[in-house]
């Protein structure tokens, strides 16, 4: 009964499934497929064959894929069951997206590549509506995979530094509007702006560079790659298009969902031009990340994911107060970033100021000690990227005033990742101040007593 009950509601149910009847609803669907028939016959190249037990084990031998060779989202007559998991996949997601704070979202799909390459799949479809168009300005974010998804769809980004205020880095409007005119509206494809990000950086004005868009029928693509399980960046993402203009928002599946990289939701309020996407993608695609986020989500059901929602903003309230602590107790100081709702950063700047290398070196004792994710960011380094040169690379902006550490609270954290982490960054800030007043002392021996220098070999 809960089974035909979420076929016809197409929504999340409010209580997660036991293991046992999601796979029971699999295995319904894949005797729906053609090649799980018992008398089927198959002559031509694409029959669902699969030389391995296990592979389709792995895959509850749901092997066709998603969609047709024309639109991703199409119904496959010989595979009955993976169309529905297609269609009901989208249908969950686009409930959840609504749970998540964008209420009025009409449309999305799932489709099978991660964040970077979906946000080029809507270059490419815009490059259709626009063509005489050849820039995209996008607010500096330093990261690579969305820069380089704007140079793979054959276009020029624009980058647009950001503007110190107090701590954080922010959108600069009036240089995207100076650029905008500059340029010429009919010569620009879209602007393309950020919500999750590292701070100091903190999400894109979205409500001021939407109005901009509407004003100057500008398309907007939204890089909302861990931004569904952040309510602050959903509600940007929902004021932006109440007040002006958002074509697409695009968000990463593992990120968002704790399920294996691959995936990503490509979501708009307008819902011909989202088909008009999924329309784009060639080809038909892998079933894998649409069946991956589906059993998530019926594990967990509404109040499952609400609840991870919570605890992550618990945890950010928790990570930030602890964090601080340590700060002070080292004589460093907890960034003031109040706009970005999931990332944190602690200033290096004494570190830094006693050893070059000492903050660079601080990062590689955390990761040996299996600190993953803490990102450490120096002063002053610069990064090539398809013939793009970024001064301050990783700190988004060409001058930022001090070194720092980033830490996020992002879902599924447990308060146990944050005492370890804080306890091994103790150790580890520790350690590098002692090595860095070494290293001072003996420089300073050695620029007093310059005769007591080994001589080199």
């Amino acid at each position: 009964v809960i089974i035909i009950i979420i076929i016809i509601k197409g929504k999340c149910p409010e209580d997660g499934w036991d293991e046992s009847t999601i796979e029971l609803f699999l295995h319904e669907l894949a005797i729906m497929d053609s090649n799980n028939f018992l008398g089927n016959c198959g002559v031509g190249e694409r029959e669902g064959r699969v030389a391995s037990g296990l592979v389709a084990r792995r895959h509850y031998r749901l092997i066709h894929g998603i969609g047709r060779s024309g639109d991703i989202s199409a119904v496959q007559p010989k595979a009955a069951g993976s169309s529905l998991l297609n269609k009901l996949t989208n249908s969950i997601v686009l409930d959840i997206i609504k749970l998540a704070g964008v209420r009025t979202v009409t449309n999305c799909f799932v489709v099978p590549m991660a964040t970077g390459m979906s946000l080029t799949l809507c270059f490419l479809t815009l490059r259709h509506k626009r063509p005489k168009a050849k820039y995209i300005i996008w607010p500096r974010i330093d990261q690579k995979s969305c820069f380089k998804s704007m140079i793979t769809a054959g276009f020029e980004p624009v980058v647009i530094e950001n503007v110190l205020e107090g701590d954080e880095l922010r959108t600069d409007i009036k240089a995207v509007e100076a650029k905008i005119k500059a340029l010429g509206a009919e010569n620009i494809l879209c602007v393309h702006s950020t919500t999750s990000c590292f701070a100091p950086r903190v999400p894109d004005r979205l409500e001021e560079l939407a109005v901009i868009c509407a004003n100057y029928d500008i398309p907007h693509i939204v890089n909302n790659a861990y931004g569904v399980q952040s309510s602050k960046c959903m509600h940007l993402i929902q004021q932006g298009a109440r007040v002006g203009r958002i074509d697409a928002f695009v968000q990463s599946l593992d990120k968002n969902f704790m399920v294996p990289v691959g995936g990503a939701i490509i979501a708009g309020f307008n819902e011909s031009f989202i088909q008009e996407i999924s329309k784009m993608y060639p080809g038909r695609a892998s079933a894998s990340p649409s069946l991956d986020v589906l059993i998530t989500l019926l594990s967990l059901g509404a109040s499952g994911y609400k609840q991870l929602l919570k605890e992550r903003k618990e945890m950010f309230s928790y990570l930030s107060s602890e964090l601080k602590k340590l700060a002070d107790n080292h004589n460093e100081r907890l960034l003031d970033t109040p706009h970005n709702p999931i990332s944190l950063a602690m200033s290096l700047k004494n570190l830094d100021e006693n050893n070059d290398a000492a903050v660079t070196q601080l990062g590689s004792m955390l990761f040996t000690r299996q600190v993953s994710g803490a990102r450490v960011v120096p002063c002053g380094s610069v990064q090539t990227v398809n013939n793009y040169t970024f001064k301050g690379f990783m700190s988004h902006a060409n001058d930022y005033p001090c070194a720092y550490l980033n830490a996020a609270s992002a879902i599924g954290i447990k308060k146990q990742d944050v005492d370890v982490f804080l306890k091994r960054l103790d150790k580890c800030l520790k350690t590098s101040r002692k090595e860095a007043n070494k290293e001072n002392s003996v420089n300073e021996i050695n620029n007093s007593n310059p005769g007591t220098e080994q001589p080199e070999d």
